[in-house]
């Protein structure tokens, strides 16, 4: 019988590793991002019941963002390792030590008041960066380590650092992870069914967790746990079974593919191939060169000034809409489903048509700019809940849209280690935005009593963003595509 032609196993492999990976990497990446967010939802009760201990604005603000502090730190050697170790085994890890710690979150409160030395040792690191960031005054930090509940802000802020050193490498190694798999002119669509997992998350995450915290009602539930620590707890437990499950089904390379034939897999590997050494004729980076590259930092820059909008208003919306009208915690749930719904249809187009159009620079700005002019727009909408809503959903369209387009930037002028080290630079600079943009919200909340001015600023910071975007000077089409 004769063997299939290299077009017709080209396209088969393809179509199998859609089937084959992106399913699983997508509910990873569902379980990672509420994980890392739900403590804004929490945050409701939370903050009630740990209040008095002197948990206020600028504390929450500051604990929200110190995980991406710890995400720097392992965030490139994590992505290097994908390139040149393995990403079935790393990503395991991730997800097991990710699933622990976020479930520690749970027992920040005196009746668990367990401080590890871990967590004393990053209470001490952080808590003078904490009053140089903040400042001193009212809620401050040096006033809440002198009150009831100095021990138990130190685990909050420990073991949300725990929780970013745990996940670094993740998202990172899952771009460089499909670049083994998804030829160019697959990648921006790939990427893109990755990605809309952070918008469904935040559809389906706050439902969910207005379940969980309703659990005990107003007092604690089974073994004693209230509500808002059930949060924690549970939603750490999958990310545990789903790091065994990433260990037995993913596979490394096309060449380690047992699902695949031994033609489609020759097929797909010469592709592959054949555009890295499209890009090495190009010019050959070392890893060293390519985080000192002008453009990597200029990317590293504009995605940070986008994160910053993009976590504080994931993190701080539903204090936002309380704090506007006064809802209830079920009316919020509902609210917050609706604003991702519109970045995952947003999410899918752009990855679609910059994959047609093989237009890279322009799929990433000009959401960023639409972005930023509802960002802009919000405070004007206080007063109509539906406006607010409205104004949310279109942001959150900028803050999410752009990304399967902007991925794929750094793979147009870099390959392999230097690619991924890129990737890991990018991702983990860029996401101490993580940490900027809720500490912002916090601490301009609490001097001014008012959101707008926070609003404003980020929905500049991400103007400055598309014009960083629109002048990088990378090629709009290449010639690989």
């Amino acid at each position: 019988m004769p063997s299939e032609s290299p077009a017709s196993a080209l396209d088969r492999a393809r179509s199998k590793a859609y089937r084959r990976l992106l399913p699983l990497l997508f509910i990873c990446y569902v379980v990672a991002y509420v994980d890392r967010t739900n403590v804004g939802f929490a945050k409701l009760k939370m903050q009630a019941d740990l209040g008095p201990l002197g948990f206020s604005e600028k504390i929450f603000g500051f604990g929200m963002g110190i995980f991406f502090v710890g995400y720097l730190l392992l965030e490139i050697p994590g992505s290097v390792l994908v390139e040149r170790w393995s990403a079935r085994k790393w990503i395991c890890r991730i997800m097991i030590s990710w699933g622990i710690v976020a479930a520690m979150t749970a027992f920040v409160h005196e009746r668990f008041g367990v401080v590890t030395d871990a967590v004393e040792a990053v209470t001490r690191a952080t808590g003078g960066l904490l009053e140089a960031t903040v400042g001193g005054g009212e809620g401050s930090y040096a006033e809440a380590m002198q009150g009831p509940g100095a021990a138990f802000i130190g685990q909050f802020f420990g073991v949300r650092f725990l929780l970013g050193l745990a996940e670094a490498g993740f998202f990172p190694g899952v771009v460089v992870y499909l670049s083994h798999w998804f030829p160019r002119r697959d990648r921006s669509r790939a990427l893109a069914w990755f990605l809309i997992a952070a918008p469904l998350s935040q559809i389906i995450g706050p439902p969910i967790c207005n379940e969980m915290m309703n659990i005990g009602g107003d007092g604690p539930g089974p073994l004693g746990i209230l509500g808002w620590q059930w949060v924690f707890v549970l939603w750490g437990i999958p990310a545990v079974a789903l790091g065994f499950v990433v260990f037995f089904y993913l596979t490394d390379r096309p060449a380690q593919a047992r699902w695949l034939t031994t033609e489609e897999a020759e097929a797909l590997q010469a592709e592959l191939d054949a555009e890295k050494a499209a890009s090495r004729a190009a010019g050959h980076f070392t890893i060293a060169q390519a985080l000192a590259h002008p453009r990597v930092l200029l990317l590293a820059l504009a995605f940070f000034l986008c994160t910053c909008g993009n976590y504080a208003v994931e993190m701080q919306m539903p204090s936002i809409i309380q704090d506007w009208y006064g809802f209830s915690t079920d009316r919020i749930a509902l609210l917050l489903m609706i604003p991702p719904i519109g970045s995952l249809v947003a999410q899918l187009f752009v990855g679609w048509n910059s994959d047609r159009t093989g237009e890279r620079v322009r799929h990433t700005y000009l959401p960023i700019l639409v972005g930023a002019v509802a960002m802009a727009l919000i405070p004007f909408s206080h007063g109509g809940s539906w406006l607010t809503v409205l104004g949310f959903t279109v942001a959150l369209v900028g803050f999410k849209a752009y990304l399967p387009a902007f991925w794929i930037l750094p793979g147009m002028f870099l390959t392999e280690s230097a690619a991924a080290a890129s990737i890991g630079l990018i991702n983990s600079v860029a996401n101490l935005g993580g940490w900027v943009g809720p500490t912002l919200v916090g601490v301009l909340k609490q001097n001014t009593d008012s959101y707008d001015t926070a609003l404003w600023i980020l929905a500049g910071f991400m103007v400055v963003a598309a014009a960083i975007i629109a002048n990088i000077g990378v090629g709009k089409r290449p010639a690989t595509e």
